[in-house]
């Protein structure tokens, strides 16, 4: 259990949810919805990549 970066595991937590809300949307025809979570998505994924090269560069990683 020391081994797990809480942090990125709630970033691919968030991820996949936004993933899931595509399709919801989708099925939804919600043009809206689409474009609400692909946008959230890229954010969290932003967040992610962001966060893990500051923690190589600090040598957390």
């Amino acid at each position: 259990m020391k081994d797990i970066k809480w942090v990125f595991l709630l970033y691919a937590i968030g991820a996949a949810v936004m993933m899931m809300g595509i399709g919801v949307a989708i099925g939804e025809r919600s043009i809206i919805g689409v474009f609400c979570c692909i946008v959230l998505l890229m954010v969290i994924l932003g967040f992610g990549f962001k966060t893990k090269k500051r923690w190589r560069e600090e040598g957390r990683l």
